[in-house]
């Protein structure tokens, strides 16, 4: 067949590109219906493009997963709005809908996702580990931190958290900690690497502290805030009146001749102006996807040269509460890996649910236990901690590592990272363009930053077609659930 017989007109499907009046309606396939896909379907379709998201899984929502089976609504993906002010590119969207977020962390929390004012921590026996030596180790870990700039500053090649945070102990032996305080240490570092969702000793040190400072700080105000409401709502949301095929894997994408032909599992073909693709890193490193032409080397280097972490969750229902009223519950163990905490729902928003979360290779690891073992992991550590805990009446087990929708949560810097590797992943190829948090140079991890990426890819697609077609003068229409004054609504601090 003569490659210009894949686009003829009587194979297209789907993306269709219609006319209307003699004029010809671009048309666009989405691959992906996480908030990135979902929030570039928006764009162009608000822009009147013909827009058709295909996403593998059977719901909307991606790496954002809002479940409902224990009777009230719990993020097993993303939960948190990192930056809660109204420069936040999704404040409008939130504000409209009415959602009201549990903020639990100021400005100043750049590693955590909170503040440590409501916690307690608890050894491996089950012992409460005093409040004052989690707030000195905390203040220890902190120069430790500031140490390793000047680690970064000595060496020009670039080397792991860990191998710094070492090197830093050699120098400093009174920074050192035994015993408990060396356990609580080691649950700092824990925290640190669920912010990336890989393990210490994987983190660039080049980058590590930039990204999490541009973030909050020179962009993003207010702290972090929980979605009491979950994520679910954004994405209804977004996704209102957007041709959406859910259990449409993609397995192929061909571009030429100002087309680009997209098979699904099964043989369906899709054909459209252009695509843009937001599904997840670790599906692209994977090689799912095949290309054609293939992709060219240097956007294969980007992809290889980013790390995909891993954070998975056990939600856990109870009859009772058993657990005191503050945010968080941690446990303190000799090594990161063994450390761990909960998240307590019930404070936050009145539900009987503790949600238990682990990172990294830990989180792989619990990843080969049933559900049900899992579950039971979770227990033991809580009847340590509460020997009186009942059993929990439901649970939920996140896999997002083996998850073969995501392999993975979210990208993060890899020790040697080239500088441009952002820009030759966001990159086009023709009429390809790339979504997803991992595109989003400063916001990387974030759901704001896939939103905002999946925004972009949309207005460079329009400007791309459009500009083909003849067109200068090039408007984008916003859609008017975006469009509001009210403030948003915070709950506590």
């Amino acid at each position: 067949m003569d490659p210009k017989d894949l686009f003829s007109a009587n194979l297209l499907d789907g993306g269709i590109a219609t006319c209307i009046e003699g004029q010809h309606t671009p048309s666009v396939i989405v691959i992906g219906a996480g908030i990135s896909g979902i929030a570039a379907a928006r764009s162009l379709y608000d822009a009147s493009f013909k827009v058709t998201v295909l996403e593998s899984r059977g719901r909307r929502g991606g790496r954002i997963h809002t479940d409902y089976s224990l009777g009230c609504p719990v993020d097993m993906g993303a939960s948190w709005l990192h930056g809660v002010c109204n420069e936040n590119p999704l404040a409008p969207l939130i504000r409209r809908l009415g959602l009201t977020l549990y903020r639990t962390s100021g400005d100043n929390s750049v590693l955590y996702d909170h503040d440590l004012e409501s916690y307690m921590l608890f050894n491996i026996d089950g012992s409460q580990v005093p409040q004052e030596t989690v707030v000195e180790i905390g203040e220890t870990f902190k120069r430790i931190l500031e140490e390793t700039g000047k680690v970064r500053d000595e060496h020009p090649d670039d080397m792991s958290v860990s191998q710094a945070i070492s090197i830093v102990l050699d120098r400093h032996p009174e920074l050192r900690q035994n015993g408990l305080a060396h356990e609580v240490l080691q649950w700092y570092i824990c925290r640190m690497e669920a912010w990336f969702a890989a393990d210490a000793d994987m983190i660039s040190l080049q980058t590590w502290d930039q990204a999490s400072t541009v973030i909050l700080e020179n962009v993003l105000s207010g702290g972090h805030g929980l979605m009491m409401q979950g994520y679910g709502p954004v994405i209804n949301a977004l996704a209102n009146d957007i041709d959406v095929r859910l259990n449409h894997r993609v397995t192929k994408i061909s571009n030429g001749y100002n087309k680009v032909m997209v098979t699904v599992e099964g043989g369906r073909i899709f054909i459209a102006d252009s695509a843009i693709i937001t599904v997840p890193l670790g599906i692209l490193k994977a090689n799912l996807i095949e290309f054609e032409p293939k992709l060219p080397d240097w956007k294969v280097s980007a992809i290889a040269d980013l790390g995909v972490g891993n954070e998975n969750k056990i939600a856990l229902r109870f009859d009772n509460v058993f657990w005191p009223n503050v945010e968080l519950l941690g446990v303190v163990a000799p090594s990161s890996y063994a450390c761990g905490y909960f998240l307590n729902l019930h404070k936050a928003t009145g539900n009987p649910v503790l949600v238990y979360m682990a990172a990294g290779r830990f989180a792989y690891d619990l990843e080969k236990l049933s559900d049900e073992s899992a579950a039971n992991f979770v227990m033991q550590q809580l009847k340590k901690m509460f020997p009186d805990a009942s059993e929990p009446v439901q649970y939920l087990v996140s896999h997002w590592g083996t998850d073969p929708d995501s392999l993975g949560c979210y990208s993060y810097d890899l020790v040697g990272k080239p500088t441009d590797v952002y820009d030759k992943l966001r990159a086009p190829l023709g009429n390809l363009f790339f979504g997803g948090e991992a595109v989003s140079i400063d916001n990387q991890g974030s759901v704001h930053g896939a939103y905002s990426a999946g925004v972009m890819a949309a207005e460079n697609c329009q400007r791309y077609i459009l500009e083909n077609q003849g067109h200068v003068d090039i408007v984008s229409v916003r859609h008017e659930v975006l469009a509001s004054t009210i403030p948003l609504q915070i709950s506590r601090m």
